[in-house]
């Protein structure tokens, strides 16, 4: 009997042990672009999770997904809330000037290439101009929604009154019917300083979200009850909390952390010599914020959230807001070198993931960044490979 005790502690010991072995580490924090912010409160944990549920909600026909639409979560085309694939970019098409969208009746801005069955997806109406928008990353856009409009009409140089060839500008737009103003907000007229998307043509995360809803999965809200096929208004197919949560989860993801930060400094350097942190600054700081771990924060983004003239080959002849067809938003940087992560072990970079790589993306840049990427082709071989490293490990 001793021994028959003996065996079976042994044989549990060795069933401890091989199960400590087993255990695989997860991912540093630094690896990963989900997550909450830190410094939330319990009240904003729980919200936080309840949009993270929403943000991962898969909408069937039941559900109101439809009958056309692109995706039916959101979750779909920001795997791991990071940059989305070809497979997942969009189709904008219908505007070409800041006179309004042409297409509105013939089911612009945006393309709705699914639909349910009984139903046909959406063409590209004859004569419409469009650009393909692949999904950004997700993370930090709460620090992104805090910035003041005075710091980011103190980024813009309209006039390039600095003789340094860049004048970037805001993208400004009437506000949708269901935004609050910011407070202390500037304006032009009725118009006010969009920020996110790739032309900055949304005003905020609820006014992107509502849209994301409506346009990419055909859910109605009470925000836009408009059913995109029929343009009809209908009953609401997700609710007005689902939509808040949503916008809370979107704004307290916490924002990429650098890695090898001490390893970069060299090509960070090389980053500021030929003036791409004229366009991608570095630091920035969030005025007030009712979530305090948002409020009087200094980030690190590289971006300035304003419209730059990229030159003719981005010219896709299409636009939103007041952007001109060249004319895109700077892209926070932050997470580039995560990209890949989520989009199948390569780079699509650009606004429509044309690049490959992150020195294609440079090299396409034209226009304002023509000084820059004249520098970066001037540089020695050893010099870009520190420049790459440095942005591969934001």
């Amino acid at each position: 009997m001793k021994n028959s005790y003996f065996i079976l502690g042994c044989i549990a010991i060795l069933s401890i042990a091989s199960c400590e072995k087993s255990i695989v580490a997860g991912p540093m924090e630094d690896e990963v672009l989900d997550g909450q912010l830190e410094g939330l409160s319990y009240e904003e944990n729980i919200q936080f999770l309840k949009g993270d549920n929403g943000f991962a909600e898969v909408f069937t026909i039941d559900k109101g997904v439809g009958p056309l639409f692109v995706a039916n979560s959101c979750i779909s085309c920001h795997a791991g809330d990071g940059k989305g694939h070809p497979f997942t970019t969009l189709t904008r098409f219908g505007q070409i000037d800041n006179t309004g969208n042409l297409f509105l009746d013939m089911g612009g801005p945006q393309l709705q290439n699914r639909a349910i069955p009984g139903y046909d997806p959406e063409q590209i109406p004859a004569g419409a101009t469009f650009a393909k928008f692949t999904p950004p990353i997700n993370t930090g856009l709460g620090f992104l929604d805090a910035i003041t409009d005075a710091d980011i009409i103190a980024m813009s140089d309209p006039n390039d009154l600095d003789g340094d060839g860049i004048s970037g500008i805001p993208n400004w737009g009437e506000l949708p019917s269901f935004a609050i103003p910011r407070p202390n907000s500037v304006t032009q007229g009725t118009t006010y300083i969009h920020r996110f998307g790739k032309k900055a043509a949304a005003y905020d995360l609820l006014h992107q979200t509502v849209n994301a809803y409506n346009q990419d999965m055909g859910v109605t809200s009470s925000f836009d009850p408009i059913d995109t096929h029929s343009g009809l208004e209908i009953d609401p197919e997700v609710s007005n909390n689902t939509v808040n949560d949503v916008v809370f989860y979107l704004k307290t993801l916490k924002a990429p952390i650098q890695r090898n930060a001490v390893d970069v400094i060299s090509g960070e350097n090389i980053f500021t010599q030929i003036q791409c942190a004229s366009c991608h600054i570095p630091t920035l700081r969030t005025g007030y914020s009712s979530i305090d771990a948002l409020s009087n924060k200094e980030f690190h983004p590289f971006t300035d959230l304003l419209l730059h003239d990229m030159g003719s080959e981005l010219d896709d002849g299409y636009t939103e807001g007041s952007a001109t067809t060249a004319e895109w938003r700077t892209p926070p940087l932050w997470g580039l070198g995560l990209a890949p992560d989520a989009q199948g072990g390569e780079y699509f970079l650009m606004h429509d993931g044309r690049a490959k790589s992150i020195e294609a993306a440079i090299l396409l840049h034209a226009g304002e960044a023509s000084n820059s990427k004249s520098q970066y082709e001037g540089l020695s071989t050893t010099e870009k490979e520190a420049l790459i490293t440095f942005l591969e490990s934001l």
